[in-house]
Order: structure tokens, then C-alpha cells, then sequence
């Protein structure tokens, strides 16, 4: 299977990128016996690892301690909040992202990966399959190519990146607390440094076009955050765009459409992210490119034979480990293992601000979409011990088809990203609402409300205050 060692140039798989899709589908290949060349410019474990989830969870779990310190009087512990020193957090952070970087390192290199640092381009592609890519004058052919070149922050027209207006690699790398903070996108990326920032002491507000914050998660959690952002004292306008960015010596003056005008000292573009396809001749070898995405089957195939794209290039959710999966379907794809397809709408999602938010499965209003009829139970977390300990509110919203299954979990709460295991579990095996009512979950945890939320739908609720 493997190509000769002789054929140093010559490769089972070569895949251009090395973040979440990438690595993990050279690990993959290599397990399953296949010489793969994994080409990089920049750092193995890419965006997520280098500038994406990983600080800024670690960014939150900072702030969280910060705000835990500061309420402690709450819980009759005396501490004293006395401030952010950011070189510290700087250096917690990062002393994460290196330990995972050596981690990395280690599982390519004991893979018998190679790797190739430089850009690499697709030279071309073989009517046989897969292709060629040149990095720096050297070419490389593979059996099979693998696309996993990601995405990049983007911004708006008249939004030039630069000086006091950032992105959120910029804002992982600041060195002090800014005093006030526009945030231009409330979505997963600005509401999660909405909430780092407004936990570090800073007047935040974000502008949102959209009609609610997190627009693309279910309305019920939408109107959670909401009320629960209020409470924190973080200001954001939605349904209004922004107009004009104009930077002064010592500020930033935001314009919006509505003839509303804020004086700021930082900017973040937070207006998501978009695929990076452009110059590295994917048209050229004739793999179709639309709008920068490129198009895959529900095989992540692409156009020409051989040749496979994963992750954030792959029109759909933008997510590290929805790149994880898809580049182990690929490796398992070419060795013939006919793996189930990675569906979008079965992949868990958790935007990591205060209060979290945590989906899988589908929204209310796409639920009546599919099925027409559905039936809807919301828990009040008002009803849960640990959630009253924990001092947080929140609901757990389940969704199911008219007298079907569960299809749809949608959750907000402290914590409640690590309840999103379970809540994929019961949508992804079609689970009845009775089905989860059976197992007994542990007392007091915040894991309970979805016991709690499957007995309420399955008409028989202990504690509902739904």
C-alpha cells in the first residue's frame, strides 16, 4: 500500500495543512499504513491550537477565576480581586498552547509522518488521482491530495484591519485590559471576548446586524444570553450595522446606520471567518472553488478524483473538531473503509462566554421545517440544586419530532459545555425522550437537568419549573 521509501518525493496522501483536519488525518492515514506527506507553513495544530480554541478557552478560564474572586463574598469567602496582570495571563496561556504544541509534535513525528514547512500550492492534479504540490520549488505527489488549508479572520468592507481595529489574533496577544471595547460581530468569536473582556474590568458593547446575538443558535438561547449579558452590564446592539471606523490618536470612533456614534479605545472584527483558498492554484488544477469554499460531497470528495477537502474550506460549521472528524472520514475513505459521513446538524456546539451555551441537533424553528410538527420542553434551571449553587440561571430546551425522537438540545447555564457529551449521545442515536427518562443522572449536577428535561417531555416532571 505504502509507497516506496526510495521514492522520496512520492507519497500515499500529501495534505496541505496541518491544523485540526489536516493532522488528523495524517494520523489516521499513517495507522492505517499509508506514506502521507503533511505540508505546513506555519505551526503544526494551526488556528485552533496556535490562535483559536484553545487560548481563548484558556483567556475565559481566566476570566472566570477573576469573576469568582470578585463575587467570593457571595459564597462567604474573603479574597480580594486587586486586578488583571496580563503579562501572567499571557504566559498561563501560553504555557498551554506550547505543552500541547510538543504534544503535537510528538504524535506526527512517532507517526513516521513527513513534514514539509514552506507554502505549499497544488501544481497540478492527475486524471488518475490526486496531484502535485510544490512547496518552494520542490514537488510532491500524491496518490491522493488532501485540502485542509482552513480559514483566516475576516473583516467588512471600510474595515480596514490595523492600529486600534483588530482581530482575535491580535486580541490574543494584548498586554493590558482596554479600558472600552467595540466588538463588530456577536456571534461565537465576540461574545466569547465580550465576556473575557467585560470579566477583566472593561466597558464592552456589541454590534450585531443580526436581530439577536449567537443568530445562528436556537431563539430561546438567543433571548438567554441576552438577559443574562444585560445582567453583566455588557451593551450590544443588534439588528444594526455598523457604518464607519475612524481612528484618532487615542481612540476609535465607531458610526453606525442608525446615525448612533461610540467612542472607543479598541475595535475587534469579529464578523467570522473565512476559507483560505485564495492563491494556492486550487482552480488552476481545476478543483472548483466557490465564493473561496470548496465543495465536497457528503465524501468530502471534491470535483477531481484523488482529491478531498476538510474543515473550515468545506462549506458548513466552522468548529476544530468538526476538522477532527472530517479528517479521519478521509484517511478511512481512502483505505476503503466506507465510514459514516461527519453531518453537520449531529455535531455538538459550545459557545464558551458566561453563561455557556451548548447546541447539537436542530433549532425549533429548523425542527418545524423538516418535520412541520414538533413539541418543545424548556427546564428552568431554577429547579436544579448544583445550578442554585453554582449562583448561575439558565434552561435546558429539548426539541422532538411530533411523538418521535429527540432531535434537537439546546442548552445555556454555567458549565453546560461539558453537559454537551450526553445531550450528543441522545439526538445523534434518535433517542426518545423516554429513553434518557430511564437512566438516572447523578444528584446534584448540572447533568441532571437533561434527566430532568426528559422527564418533563416524557409527561411525568419531578422538579419542572419549565
Amino acid at each position: 500500500m505504502a509507497a516506496s521509501p526510495a521514492d522520496t518525493n512520492n507519497f500515499d496522501i500529501v495534505i496541505l495543512g496541518a491544523g485540526s483536519g489536516g493532522y488528523a488525518c495524517a494520523l489516521r492515514a499513517a495507522q492505517l499504513g499509508f506514506s502521507v506527506a503533511l505540508v505546513e507553513k506555519d505551526k503544526l495544530g494551526g488556528t485552533c491550537l496556535h490562535t483559536g480554541c484553545i487560548p481563548t478557552k484558556a483567556l475565559l478560564h481566566a476570566a472566570e477565576v477573576a469573576d469568582s474572586t470578585r463575587e467570593s463574598e457571595t459564597f462567604g469567602v474573603k479574597a480580594s480581586f486587586e486586578g488583571i496582570d496580563m503579562a501572567a495571563v499571557n504566559s498561563y496561556k501560553d504555557g498551554i498552547v506550547n505543552r500541547l504544541y510538543k504534544g503535537v509534535q510528538g504524535l506526527i513525528k512517532s507517526g513516521g509522518i513527513t513534514v514539509i514547512e514552506g507554502e505549499g500550492t497544488v501544481a497540478e492534479t492527475s486524471a488518475d488521482g490526486g496531484g502535485v504540490v510544490e512547496v518552494d520549488g520542490t514537488r510532491y505527489t500524491g496518490k491522493n491530495l488532501v485540502l485542509a488549508t482552513g480559514s483566516y479572520s475576516r473583516t467588512l468592507p471600510g474595515l480596514e484591519i490595523g492600529g486600534r481595529v483588530i482581530t482575535s489574533e491580535e486580541a490574543l496577544t494584548m498586554s493590558e485590559v482596554p479600558e472600552k471595547v467595540v466588538i463588530i460581530g456577536g456571534s461565537v468569536i465576540g461574545v466569547e471576548f465580550a465576556s473575557v473582556w467585560r470579566s477583566f474590568g472593561a466597558e464592552v458593547t456589541i454590534i450585531e446586524a443580526l436581530p439577536t446575538l449567537v443568530p445562528l443558535e436556537d431563539p430561546t438561547l438567543a433571548k438567554q444570553l441576552e438577559r443574562a449579558f444585560r445582567k453583566r452590564k455588557i451593551a450590544f446592539k443588534t439588528g444594526t450595522k455598523f457604518s464607519g471606523v475612524e481612528q484618532t490618536e487615542d481612540g476609535v470612533k465607531v458610526s453606525l446606520e442608525n446615525g448612533d456614534e461610540i467612542e472607543t479605545d479598541l475595535v475587534l472584527v469579529a464578523v467570522g471567518r473565512g476559507p483560505r483558498s485564495q492563491g494556492l492554484g486550487f482552480e488552476e488544477a481545476g478543483v472548483t472553488v466557490d465564493r473561496g469554499w470548496v465543495p465536497t460531497d457528503e465524501r468530502l470528495r471534491t470535483n477531481v478524483k484523488g482529491v478531498f477537502a476538510v474543515g473550515d474550506l468545506v462549506p458548513g460549521l466552522q468548529l476544530a473538531h468538526r476538522g477532527f472528524a472530517h479528517g479521519i472520514f478521509v484517511a478511512e475513505e481512502i483505505a476503503g473503509l466506507n465510514p459514516m459521513p461527519v453531518v453537520d446538524s449531529g455535531i455538538p456546539r459550545v459557545t464558551y462566554c458566561e453563561p455557556e451555551v451548548a447546541s447539537v441537533g436542530l433549532t425549533e424553528p429548523q425542527a418545524k421545517e423538516k418535520y412541520g410538527e414538533v413539541e418543545t420542553l424548556e427546564y428552568n434551571l431554577g429547579g436544579n440544586g448544583k445550578s442554585q449553587i453554582l449562583a448561575t440561571a439558565g434552561i435546558v430546551k429539548l426539541v422532538r419530532e411530533k411523538d418521535g425522537p429527540i432531535v434537537g438540545v439546546h442548552m445555556v447555564g454555567a458549565r453546560f459545555g461539558e453537559q454537551i457529551g450526553e445531550a450528543s449521545l441522545i439526538v445523534n442515536w434518535e433517542a426518545f425522550p423516554e429513553d434518557v427518562a430511564q437512566f438516572i443522572h447523578a444528584h446534584p449536577t448540572q447533568n441532571e437537568s437533561l434527566g430532568e428535561a426528559a422527564l418533563a417531555l416524557a409527561g411525568k416532571p419531578l422538579h419542572s419549573h419549565a
